[in-house]
């Protein structure tokens, strides 16, 4: 993969102020990073996206999903897991992972914790999920229907769950 546009990416330090840290690890489909990106922009959370990517940030479909909003969203983009966790204390972190046992709505967010998302296809690492099963929360559905959400729609529901927890922070 070639080496991404330094146009959209800012350091760590500009995110600092974010109320959360949506955290994509190597996300593959470039339309559901662009919705996450558009609920970024929307309120106010930092993108962080953890190499390697399917795709380039200036893929046309990434650009499409997030239409124009692009300027509006902090994008802190790590070179692996390992980069992103060194970053981060692991008490301000929360995966999200189908194989949870602590729902999402129970979780006591803070403002500036980082909520993890894995892959499309993977996941999360099993060895990050057996951390800490306490900070591993997920989404209720009924059994034997699918095996997942798609991605951007589980990062807007537990997004707003955990802004919900804040009391919305700089949000009408």
């Amino acid at each position: 993969m070639s080496a991404q546009p330094q146009s959209r990416i800012a350091g760590g330090d500009a995110a600092a102020a974010a109320p959360l840290h949506l955290v994509l690890v190597e996300p593959l489909i470039p339309p559901n990073t662009g919705n996450v990106a558009r609920l970024c922009a929307a309120t106010g959370c930092a993108l962080h996206l953890v190499e390697p990517l399917g795709f380039s940030i200036d893929d046309r479909e990434l650009k499409r999903a997030g239409l124009d909003y692009w300027e509006h969203v902090t994008v802190v983009v790590h070179r692996s897991l390992d980069d992103f966790l060194t970053a981060f204390s692991p008490e301000r972190l929360w995966c999200v992972e189908t194989s949870a046992k602590r729902r999402y709505d129970e979780a006591p967010y803070r403002f500036g914790d980082a909520l993890l998302f894995g892959s499309e296809t993977k996941g999360l690492p099993n060895a990050l999920l057996e951390r800490d099963p306490e900070r591993v929360v997920g989404i209720p559905m009924r059994e034997g229907t699918v095996r997942s959400l798609n991605l951007s729609t589980t990062v807007g529901i537990v997004a707003y769950a955990a802004l919900a927890r804040l009391g919305f922070p700089s949000l009408r």
